[in-house]
């Protein structure tokens, strides 16, 4: 039976959305739960059952990134296929999940990068399409020297973006789309073999809840996964009784982990909540009335344990 990972008991040491999103991306990196999403959305997997995808097609261990896209930044890499991409002349990209997998009926590789929002921020300044595309260039572009060298392109493996985003805006929601290289004929009627041009995609798995239509397959699976809504319990009965999805030891320590983590994010934000209120009615106070600090903290009967805190706070603004 599989034991908690090293990454299960550190997050247990860390505070806040980050250690949340460590979390998020450690239980989307579980093989079965990683099958799930290519069967779903990845025509080459459509016909195949899970588990043999899980076992059979997904190649050695699912690497998890937690370092940043720049180059002067750091953060530890965990074990498995490297999940930075450094040429000399561009940008580090840091891919979140990064793994390789067979095609089915050949020996060819198809690199897979998942890349999960856990901060649910669609619109982050810029389309996230547009970077999904950037990133499967990249993926593209660092083929050369490692899978194909000189002027072999015919080596090259097709690459996949997939993003699940957790908080999507309403006219997405419980929505996938597929964007990728289509041929046009513009004069004549010619065919090109459809495995010359078709070497890229993104994948958008937008996901909604049960109010939205296409509450379903792939869709529910993850909303419940990743839902802080959903209980650790309504979350383990959901996976195993309609995704026939075996809470292992491993998988039920992450599930927890991040359950209790999502409910210690959600306890943190309401408390700075208060203390926003707090602050906001301390300054309210004193500029409409003429109190001082002290004054204004009597009036609202704040605590005396509490009112250094706030004197630091309002200090500080």
């Amino acid at each position: 039976m599989d034991s908690p990972t090293a990454i299960a008991q550190a997050i247990h040491t860390t505070e806040g959305n980050s250690a949340y999103d460590a979390a998020c991306k450690k239980v989307l990196s579980n093989k079965i739960i990683l099958a799930w999403i290519m069967k779903s959305c990845l025509e080459e997997y459509r016909d195949l059952d899970v588990t043999e995808i899980a076992e059979k097609y997904i190649e050695g261990t699912p690497s998890i990134s937690e370092e940043p896209v720049f180059p002067d930044d750091t953060g530890p890499l965990i074990q498995g296929t490297d999940t930075t991409d450094k040429p000399l002349s561009e940008r580090t990209v840091t891919y979140d999940i990064s793994f390789r997998a067979l095609a089915p009926g050949s020996e060819k590789l198809i690199e897979l990068y998942i890349n999960v929002e856990a901060q649910g921020n669609f619109n982050p300044g810029y389309p996230l399409l547009k970077r999904g595309i950037y990133y499967c260039s990249r993926m593209i572009s660092r083929q050369s020297n490692r899978d194909f060298i000189d002027s072999h392109y015919e080596k090259i493996k097709k690459v996949y973006s997939i993003w699940v985003c957790l908080d999507s805006p309403e006219s997405r929601k419980n929505t996938i789309r597929r964007y990728r290289m289509a041929e046009e004929s513009l004069v004549g009627d010619v065919k090109e073999p459809v495995a010359n041009y078709d070497l890229l995609s993104v994948v958008m798995i937008c996901l909604g809840g049960p109010e939205a239509e296409h509450y379903e397959g792939i869709l529910k699976l993850l909303h419940t996964l990743l839902s802080n809504e959903t209980s650790e319990k309504e979350k383990q009965k959901v996976l195993e009784n309609e995704f026939d999805i075996p809470m292992t030891r491993e998988l039920e320590s992450e599930v927890s982990i991040m359950c209790n983590l999502s409910q210690r994010v959600a306890e943190k934000n309401r408390q700075e909540g208060v203390i926003d209120g707090i602050l906001f009615a301390l300054k309210n106070l004193m500029e409409s009335t003429g109190m001082n600090v002290e004054q204004a903290m009597a009036a609202l009967k704040l605590p005396e344990a509490d009112r250094a805190k706030y004197r630091k706070l309002l200090a500080g603004q």
